[in-house]
């Protein structure tokens, strides 16, 4: 097959795949409308949730200094997981939480069992313990259980990176993400919302993805988006152009514009593509027709 026909199919194939992958990604979406003439009950949090939130800082750099404690007990600063190379998915987590942390590392788990990255070789995982008292100890167990869930690393732990510290070092990284949370000393247990955030290379917030169930689809191109187009290839880049972040749906979604451009340019290069083959053959046919016609002993048979 020829240069020209490879790219000609190679443009047929990827215009669809934007489209198919939205199909295959689109997501139910259920929407509370009020008539015009409604009214608006503002319902307050409960008292044990008042201070829990988060306030999004797109862009913040997170602080490189910021001191902790690994599973080997050895002390560590958030920037060494920065490498300017690969993205970073980081998630807060307290290691006795009897419930919603181990939700939220549960969907993490499942959601990048799906994603075509793997830990370790194109991104890392940093989870941060909420709780000063937790342990190296308990932060080996929990990687350990939250690894194991993991089917593509196989065991390996490689880029999963479990970190406890002080209350001031937590803080410090808290108050730059906007994840807002407090004691309850009644129940003995952290009051907190359920996040997880990707980082850019360099440490900075590019997304924030809510809830305690995450499409592999959004944290894939949310890693796409933060790795700020580094090592990524032709399809992917694609993608990042096909899709954006609606921050109102709290996902990504196929934007029409962007595909009918990329459709329309990809349409113009296989006609023009198709074209240039037929007018290749056919002026091979010609200069095959004249050396023919041009030699002797073809003249001589015609003519018999």
């Amino acid at each position: 097959m020829s240069r020209l026909s490879r790219r000609f199919w190679l443009w047929v194939l990827i215009v669809p795949t934007c489209l198919l992958l939205d199909a295959s990604d689109a997501r139910a979406q259920s929407w509370q409308e009020q008539s015009p003439g409604s009214e608006v009950i503002a319902n307050a949090p409960p008292a044990a949730l008042q201070g829990v939130g988060i306030v999004e800082n797109l862009g913040g750099a997170l602080p490189r200094d910021a001191a902790f404690r690994d599973t080997e007990g050895k002390t560590v600063h958030l920037g060494d997981y920065f490498d300017g190379k690969r993205p970073t998915l980081l998630v807060f987590a307290y290691h006795t939480c009897p419930m919603l942390c181990s939700l939220v590392l549960d969907a993490t788990v499942k959601a990048l069992d799906d994603v075509s990255w793997t830990v370790g070789d194109q991104f890392d995982v940093v989870s941060i313990s909420i709780d000063p008292k937790d342990t190296p100890e308990t932060s080996a167990k929990k990687r350990a259980q939250v690894v194991d869930g993991y089917k593509r690393a196989r065991g390996n732990p490689n880029g999963w990176h479990f970190l406890t510290g002080e209350e001031s070092q937590i803080r410090k990284v808290t108050g730059v993400v906007g994840f807002e949370y407090r004691y309850d000393p009644r129940q003995k247990q952290y009051a907190h919302p359920a996040a997880i955030y990707l980082l850019t290379p360099e440490g900075h917030i590019a997304r924030y993805l809510y809830g305690v169930q995450y499409d592999p689809s959004d944290i894939r191109l949310g890693l796409l988006e933060a790795s700020q187009g580094r090592s990524v290839s032709t399809t992917e880049r694609i993608l990042l152009y096909c899709y954006h972040f609606d921050p109102k749906g709290g996902h990504y979604s196929l934007v029409a514009v962007s595909v009918m451009r990329v459709g329309g340019g990809a349409t113009l290069v296989a006609l023009g593509g198709l074209l240039a083959v037929m007018w290749t053959r056919e002026r091979r046919k010609r200069q095959r027709a004249r050396a023919m016609s041009s030699r002797p002993e073809d003249v001589k048979a015609v003519s018999s």
